[in-house]
């Protein structure tokens, strides 16, 4: 089958099995809950319901740099969500996305608990609860924080649901939508190797959400861990992107941001659920398979 023999109908209907791919047991065409599930609650302020996906990644590396930088509040309970068997369908993680996405966050220190989707509200949630962490003082600089993680926003759609979807996932290979979107990419990186010539990091001289949101996705890319995609797309030609990528992994927030919700590969880089601070050392401690 090619996309030059695919007429559009008058009227798009929904058929499950058709096109099959990876995700086709969990997209469909409707919002709202598929069963009753409630969400289980820790002991601590934050309860974020996740899988170390790029976007969940964003909220773990700021929840983990709060810690760091001494904010106890900031404590937390990251709960496993299996998005492949549907977990994020269950009443009570549509209660608090209604979108049914990952990560979903409940700020259980305010009366009534406060519910926060979209991994980008998380990170500006969480800047303004704990007085502007990782954001700068001056207006003119966060404008340009807030720049910067809005074009992650607007740009990230187009490297996961297009470039990966095409290149990783769909059932057949397209040429026109994989150049399309390859092209895009290509673009978006050379817009952050050209700003990151310029700065150190994404938003200027200090390390800010800005950096957390895009991290995750363009530093993956770079470092080729996202579609196995690093030769198709030249990465290695990205020098100022693979430098601030290295920097930020070296980070030890970051490091154990990465590991949190993470249930596949190497087991020392794997923490599903996080409770408590000295979950990461019982990882460190456990014997090899």
């Amino acid at each position: 089958m090619t996309d030059q023999a695919y007429t559009p109908p008058k009227v798009w209907t929904w058929n499950q099995d058709k096109n099959a791919n990876r995700f086709s047991n969990i997209n469909r065409p409707i919002a709202g809950p598929t069963h009753e599930k409630e969400l289980p609650v820790g002991k601590h302020p934050f309860q974020l319901y996740s899988l170390a996906t790029p976007n969940g990644v964003k909220v773990t590396v700021m929840l983990e740099e709060l810690l760091e930088a001494g904010h106890k509040g900031a404590e937390y309970d990251a709960w496993l969500i299996n998005i492949s068997e549907g977990h994020q369908f269950g009443s009570g993680f549509v209660a608090v996305n209604p979108n049914s996405k990952i990560p979903a966050l409940m700020d259980r220190s305010t009366n009534p608990p406060t519910r926060i989707f979209e991994s980008g509200a998380m990170l500006l949630y969480l800047s303004e609860k704990f007085g502007g962490a990782f954001m700068p003082k001056d207006l003119a600089k966060r404008a340009e924080v807030y720049s910067w993680l809005m074009w992650q926003m607007g740009s990230a759609p187009y490297l996961g649901g297009g470039f990966g979807h095409f290149y990783a996932y769909a059932p057949f290979k397209i040429e026109y939508a994989i150049d399309r979107f390859a092209m895009e990419i290509k673009r978006q990186l050379d817009v952050l190797d050209r700003r990151l010539a310029e700065s150190r990091y994404i938003a200027g001289d200090e390390y800010t959400v800005a950096d957390m949101a895009i991290w995750p996705w363009y530093g993956a890319l770079a470092k080729g861990l996202l579609y196995e995609a690093a030769e198709f797309l030249s990465v290695h030609e990205y020098k100022n992107v693979l430098r601030w990528t290295g920097e930020l992994a070296e980070r030890p927030a970051v490091k154990r941001g990465r590991m949190v919700n993470r249930a596949w590969g190497e087991p020392s880089s794997q923490l599903p659920e996080r409770h408590d601070a000295s979950d990461f050392e019982k990882v460190a401690k456990a014997p090899a398979e």
